[in-house]
């Protein structure tokens, strides 16, 4: 996640770091080459090939047609994108709702501390889970032994973890710790955490379809570099301006779009998750006065992971 202070309008005109403009730079150099190139040659198109020659109106149709495209395709991509930390945000509230509950309702300190280290526990696992990564250095100091090996092998780390912790829960309750009905609003907190999981895999296991993606990046790119030939015929060197102009708007919002369709990813615009695990542990270790294992991360060229 980009974190910036804000910035006066005239220096965001000259933002490089946090903006789209790395990832497009070499496409606008082509598209500018181009513009170069139909502008060079417009005397002699035009004299040999006249009546082939292409002008602004179509452009300005496909362009239209476009920015509807890329919009409605943007705003999906960022439905996925706050879906997800709605999600995270749902973890939160339930982590806290739960280790409050413990905490209030049973005098078992050691049971207190490892629920909290196992819903921190949780968060990280759900991290490693949705990004594919090895979660074995956030999960061995947070994880009795007998359950590490068992939780790093299993597909679904998250709900094994809940499950240990529904068991523990239950057993606390047979030990006359709780009630019936406490245990079963315990309980629902569990299952808010499953379906706050459960939803983070879905958007995780269900990318935007590869065709609509293909279509929109072919359908961009072939745009912006026919654009300069119609544009060179109208309004000569100011062709190469104008027309990178309007490649650079269409193809950052065409990269925009890529970058959070998948929100749980490491790149600039996705969810800082590693952050969040952060807030959730240091959120439930302050309610029963646990240490905090974890460091708050650091912002590194503007961008928190």
């Amino acid at each position: 996640m980009i974190v910036r202070p804000h910035l006066h309008w005239f220096r965001l005109l000259f933002v490089w770091r946090g903006s789209v403009l790395p990832y497009i730079a070499m496409r606008l150099l082509l598209v500018l080459a181009v513009a170069v190139a139909s502008v060079l040659s417009r005397s002699w198109w035009m004299s040999e090939h006249g009546t082939s020659a292409l002008s602004i109106p179509p452009f300005t149709l496909m362009g239209i047609a476009l920015a509807i495209f890329l919009g409605f395709r943007n705003s999906v991509s960022y439905e996925r994108f706050w879906e997800a930390r709605k999600q995270w945000g749902a973890l939160l509230i339930a982590a806290r709702s739960l280790t409050r509950e413990v905490a209030s309702l049973s005098a078992d300190i050691a049971l207190h501390k490892r629920v909290a280290r196992t819903l921190a526990a949780f968060a990280y696992a759900l991290k490693h889970q949705l990004r594919g990564t090895d979660g074995r250095s956030d999960l061995a100091c947070r994880l009795p032994p007998q359950q590490l090996e068992r939780v790093l092998a299993a597909r679904f780390p998250t709900s094994l973890i809940l499950l240990n912790l529904a068991e523990e829960l239950s057993a606390a309750q047979k030990a006359s710790q709780f009630s019936d009905l406490q245990l079963q609003s315990m309980d629902r907190n569990l299952n808010l955490l499953t379906e706050a999981s459960g939803a983070c895999e879905r958007i995780a296991n269900t990318p935007i379809p590869y065709t609509y993606r293909v279509l929109m990046n072919r359908t961009v790119m072939v745009y912006c570099l026919l654009l300069p030939i119609g544009l060179s015929t109208s309004i000569g060197w100011l062709t190469p301006l104008i027309a990178t102009f309007v490649a650079y708007t269409f193809l950052a919002l065409d990269v925009i779009g890529e970058q959070i369709e998948e929100p749980f990813g490491t790149e600039p615009n996705d969810l800082a998750l590693a952050s969040m695990c952060h807030s959730i542990e240091v959120s439930v270790c302050e309610l029963v006065d646990e240490e905090v294992l974890s460091q708050a991360p650091k912002v590194s060229d503007y961008v928190l992971t």
